[in-house]
């Protein structure tokens, strides 16, 4: 694990001395620092930052460690340079990348059941109420649309409310991608019209996995690529 959390801080300040971020030189805590804290707590603590912070500050990688509350309004304050980061490093990926497929799918963050919707104070709006399909259950909170490669590594993200559709979210994505890629989603993305106009205008074919009553049916041999290449995908969210 410290090999792991000393490579990702390494890359963090390279990317940062690459784009010439500058920051107070008071700071206790760099910027790569509380990023690698951050990113450190998804790999290896399920999302969990305070036990993060506990690991670096008792394995010394960061003796300066900030309390919580600084920590929170820290990791607000840069939560812009962030999502920077991130598309800058999947535009990277997406011009390295010899495969020209991607794959997109959503998943549900859920702040709290209905039962609970009463007392939410971070969000308040009956748009953020989601139905989880395959769970056949609502939720509270937002739907993440993840692009990735074909591999699982994701190169593009948006924040949508719980109850977007993700016909809706096909049109939030940028998907600024190398002509000729093809993007492989499920039926819940089913749009001719954006299939037609991301073909003609942007030379992305979008592969959707088609619904019975399709009015584009695929050929058997079609619909196993189709179904056999977006099998990735489903374990990015494990």
């Amino acid at each position: 694990m410290l090999n792991e959390i000393i490579t990702v801080y390494a890359i963090i300040d390279d990317l940062l001395k690459a784009i010439r971020h500058s920051e107070d030189c008071r700071k206790k805590m760099s910027d790569a620092e509380i990023i690698t804290t951050v990113i450190t707590a998804a790999i290896f603590f399920n999302g969990n930052q305070n036990q993060a912070c506990g690991y670096m500050k008792d394995h010394h990688l960061i003796p300066n460690m900030l309390e919580k509350s600084r920590f929170n309004r820290r990791l607000h304050a840069i939560s812009m340079l962030m999502n920077d980061l991130f598309h800058q490093v999947g535009m990277i990926l997406k011009e390295s990348s010899n495969s020209t497929e991607y794959l997109l799918d959503s998943f549900p963050v859920a702040i709290c059941d209905n039962i609970r919707i009463f007392n939410v104070k971070i969000i308040k709006s009956e748009e953020y109420r989601g139905y989880i399909a395959s769970k056949k259950r609502y939720f509270y909170g937002v739907r993440v649309q993840l692009l990735t490669t074909k591999s699982g590594i994701p190169v593009e993200f948006v924040f949508m409310p719980g109850s977007a559709s993700d016909v809706r979210a096909l049109n939030a994505l940028p998907l600024n991608l190398p002509p000729g890629s093809e993007v492989y989603t499920d039926s819940a993305y089913t749009d001719y019209i954006a299939e037609d106009d991301l073909l003609h205008t942007s030379q992305i074919g979008l592969k959707v996995m088609r619904k019975k009553n399709s009015k584009r049916k695929d050929e058997p041999w079609n619909q196993y690529i189709k179904q056999s290449t977006r099998h990735y995908i489903e374990t990015v969210f494990k």
